[in-house]
């Protein structure tokens, strides 16, 4: 059975989605939020690649029973197709960035994932 999950319609809500997931410890529901090639740039120094390897990236962090709390979002910066959003991390990661695409059914996705700006 196949579990019908929200999606991102606008390039702000995969930030909301994330934290929901993430405290739900839904790592597919996470690895959803991103195309099928994405890359996140985590754990730090590495560059995880493709659902596959999302996928274990977030079933591991959803072992560890985190929780997250949402961030106040920067101002989105849109053109065509693709966004470019942020937030001021809470934590010492100093900011998280993402690049998000929108798909042909209007959803967006996450391609690039920045989560830790460490300076």
């Amino acid at each position: 059975m196949t579990t019908q999950r929200e999606r991102a319609m606008q390039p702000e809500d995969l930030t909301r989605l994330f934290v929901e997931f993430a405290n739900a410890g839904d790592a597919e529901g996470l690895t959803g939020l991103y195309e099928p090639d994405a890359v996140v740039a985590f754990p730090p120094g590495q560059m995880t690649v493709g659902h596959a390897a999302i996928r274990a990236l977030y079933e591991q962090m959803v072992a560890a029973r985190p929780h997250f709390e949402a961030e106040a979002p920067l101002p989105t910066l849109r053109v065509g197709e693709l966004a470019l959003t942020a937030t001021a991390a809470r934590d010492e990661a100093g900011a998280r960035a993402q690049v998000a695409r929108q798909q042909a059914d209007g959803s967006w996705l996450r391609v690039l994932d920045r989560p830790d700006f460490r300076g």
